[in-house]
């Protein structure tokens, strides 16, 4: 009786909580359990831990035909460059829309915004026959090279990046600028010695949501990069799932996992500065 209570008060929380985490890291738990296990097959019934081996992270990191540390390697590099740039030209156009004024400044911040209500995806085709058509002029940039991935990253990550940091920027205070102002400093001064660290935390945040974006892609990675030294991690493990014979999901578990190291790398990196942009306000006492 007294546990019906209990549950009928606030039991149900508990219970629903538990429920959550559990569909939440039930697909996690069977990657790992299937990296570990000696066969390369799925076996969704088996959920309980039959035996370890380190067979299937042999067969991924040892085998000459698998460019497991190639696809890695690309990934780590193009999405460290696209995170870098991305945040370098974000914050500047941020600061530009919140800070300065000029001639179509109002059209163009909510230009940005209407291109983000439309799904990625709607824009393949058109990515697809333009790149194509810079290749026949510019081959290092065009269709199937990392080049022309990179560019296609850099302005899909545009919209969603000056959003984010002009909500920062407009919550700094507009004080700090007058004073700065006062003393003589010019607009790029203000940038530097003023914007960029009391942005840090918020700076941070956006370099490691667009890495773990970047890192993960798969559509535009797979539809512009067909030779298998310059694909990324993703479409490299994909290609043992995505035969229609061929589910090698051990080495695929396995390689997913793998991937993992990197993100998690970063996020331990920059996790002070994401505490300072919980914790830490803009104006410093």
């Amino acid at each position: 009786m007294i546990f019906l209570k209990w549950f009928i008060s606030k039991g149900w929380r508990h219970a629903i909580a538990w429920a959550v985490c559990f569909f939440a890291l039930f697909p996690l738990y069977m990657i790992v359990l299937t990296s570990f296990k000696r066969t390369t097959t799925l076996q969704v019934g088996s959920f309980l831990p039959t035996g370890f081996s380190l067979s299937n992270f042999d067969s991924l990191l040892h085998n000459p035909t698998i460019p497991f540390y190639t696809w890695m390697t690309n990934s780590v590099v193009i999405s460290a460059f696209v995170s870098v740039v991305s945040v370098f030209i974000g914050a500047a156009s941020a600061f530009a829309f919140s800070r300065l004024r000029f001639k179509g400044k109002k059209g163009s911040i909510q230009l940005l915004l209407l291109i983000q209500m439309f799904p990625s995806v709607l824009a393949l085709s058109a990515v697809y026959s333009i790149m194509d058509r810079v290749h026949t002029f510019a081959p290092s940039i065009g269709l199937g090279t990392v080049g022309g991935l990179v560019l296609v990253y850099l302005g899909g990550a545009m919209g969603v990046n000056i959003w984010l940091l002009k909500g920062f920027v407009d919550s700094i205070p507009l004080e700090l600028d007058e004073a700065a102002r006062v003393d003589g400093a010019s607009p790029m001064q203000i940038y530097w010695r003023i914007f960029l660290p009391l942005a840090s935390p918020v700076l941070a945040v956006v370099c490691l949501l667009t890495f773990i974006g970047t890192f993960n892609e798969f559509i535009l990675a797979a539809l512009f990069l067909t030779d298998p030294n310059q694909q990324t991690i993703a479409v490299g493990l994909h290609s043992f799932i995505g035969g229609q014979f061929q589910t090698n999901w051990g080495p695929f578990a396995a390689g997913s996992l793998l991937t993992s190291v990197p993100i998690v790398v970063l996020f331990l990196s920059l996790q002070k500065y994401i505490i300072n942009g919980l914790t830490a306000g803009a104006v410093k006492g």
